[in-house]
């Protein structure tokens, strides 16, 4: 996925409803950021990411897939908590401190049979 195709889904989400404006106005700043930062530092490609992805349980087709600069893993882990369907015994704030402190692979992976989507989210 381009970075034009990133921004073009976070404004589809915006659009939608499925992020805050807010959210998705920081959400560019930090694609930007992360853009300009591998462009000086030649060790930017080393930089972990936050992956957000849904898609169908039947065909398996994308819906959503977002990549968030680990910077903004405070906002990527509240904005992928909204697309997981049911998120109880979940400590959304013990995880955001596992991936600060480097935990690397998938976070959650939740399937609602009910919409028939499939979340998952996790850290490379």
């Amino acid at each position: 996925m381009t970075r034009a195709d990133e921004r073009i889904q976070v404004l589809k989400m915006v659009e939608s409803g499925q992020i805050t404006a807010e959210e998705g106005v920081k959400l560019l700043e930090a694609m930007e950021s992360a853009s300009a930062k591998e462009q000086t530092e030649p060790n930017a490609g080393k930089a972990r990411w936050f992956r957000v992805h849904v898609s169908d349980v039947r065909s398996g087709a994308s819906k959503i897939h977002v990549n968030i600069p680990m910077g903004l893993v405070n906002v990527g882990m509240r904005m992928g908590a909204r697309f997981a369907p049911d998120m109880v015994g979940v400590n959304i704030e013990e995880i955001i401190e596992a991936v600060k402190q480097g935990f690397h692979g998938r976070i959650i992976d939740v399937q609602d049979d009910e919409k028939g989507e499939r979340v998952e989210i996790y850290v490379e």
